[in-house]
């Protein structure tokens, strides 16, 4: 064994980079974190408003305090993973909603003023578990079909 001294040794090295991304969490995984982060939430939540009135720009630019876009972006696995900002685009891409989605889950004409970080978040894995059984069926069906591998 050659003895160096550190200098010699950081000059001959080879440094290996290390992982700065995390690895990808699926789907249903990051609306389950966001569900977490609603449940710890107590109180009222703010629901996003008239978002079936809004133009497709104005739909993706949307924020508000104190809304379940805010809650998810204040958890900190979830900017981990990934989430950007909290706007409801930020929003729809991270959590793969499409525009009905995130009406259906968000929009203040299903609440009626009494958004709670629990309720919600029973609805968010409802939908979770929902879209991924649909997946795995549309998935068996293009099988039988012999469509997919």
């Amino acid at each position: 064994m050659k003895h160096q001294i550190p200098d010699e040794i950081i000059a001959t090295s080879e440094l290996i980079p290390l992982i700065t991304e995390p690895a990808k969490l699926f789907r249903w995984e990051r609306l389950n974190l966001w569900a977490d982060a609603l449940e710890r939430h107590h109180g009222q939540l703010s629901a996003l408003r008239r978002l079936e009135y809004l133009s497709p720009d104005e739909l993706r630019t949307y924020r508000g305090a104190n809304t379940p876009l805010t809650i998810a972006f204040d958890e900190p696995a979830l900017r981990t993973a990934g989430l950007s900002g909290d706007s409801l685009g930020d929003a729809m891409d991270f959590f793969e909603l499409t525009e009905r989605d995130a009406h259906r889950l968000l929009c203040d004409c299903h609440y009626h003023g009494a958004m709670t970080g629990s309720g919600l978040a029973r609805r968010i894995r409802g939908h979770a578990r929902s879209t991924e059984r649909r997946a795995r069926w549309a998935r068996v069906f293009r099988r039988m079909l012999g469509r997919e591998p």
